[in-house]
């Protein structure tokens, strides 16, 4: 039996915000903004990864605080590549530490515009042999990805 992690709930104040954030400012692909009465979700996907966020209104959305969210963690193959991207962005990340010098012991962090934290590892394999291989990547958004592996 295989289980996936696919979804993590953002707790947010203000979807319109967050989606602005996550995708104009991240590079995340928003795979849908669902209307639903007086119910809105939005799914959102960063490029590569088989896990996706979902902000909103629903119920189960509304359970959490806004910003209550901390230590998601994203994975890049280069650190100081993604972390200048961000920057670039107008995100305002913290430095880069290396905890340990081996793959995998170098991170820096964000916040959204709610407080939630993410922290972004630096693991350098990911360049070379990403989880989800870009032929594999079929799903909302697809055509949008980019057919470099990334974060």
């Amino acid at each position: 039996m295989d289980w996936t992690l696919e979804v993590v709930i953002v707790p947010v104040s203000d979807v319109d915000r967050a989606i602005e954030f996550y995708r104009d400012r991240l590079g995340f692909v928003l795979d849908h903004d669902t209307h639903a009465g007086e119910h809105r979700f939005a799914q959102l996907t960063p490029v590569g990864s088989g896990c996706s966020i979902v902000i909103g209104t629903l119920p189960a959305q509304n359970e959490m605080a806004p910003g209550s969210l901390k230590g998601v963690q994203l994975v890049v193959a280069d650190a100081e590549e993604a972390r200048a991207e961000l920057v670039g962005r107008g995100v305002e990340c913290s430095e880069i530490q290396v905890i340990d010098p081996r793959d995998g012991g170098t991170f820096f962090g964000f916040q959204d515009p709610d407080g939630n934290s993410w922290a972004v590892q630096q693991i350098r394999d990911r360049a070379r042999h990403p989880l989800i291989p870009v032929e594999a990547r079929r799903r909302f958004g697809a055509e949008q990805e980019s057919a470099e592996p990334s974060a």
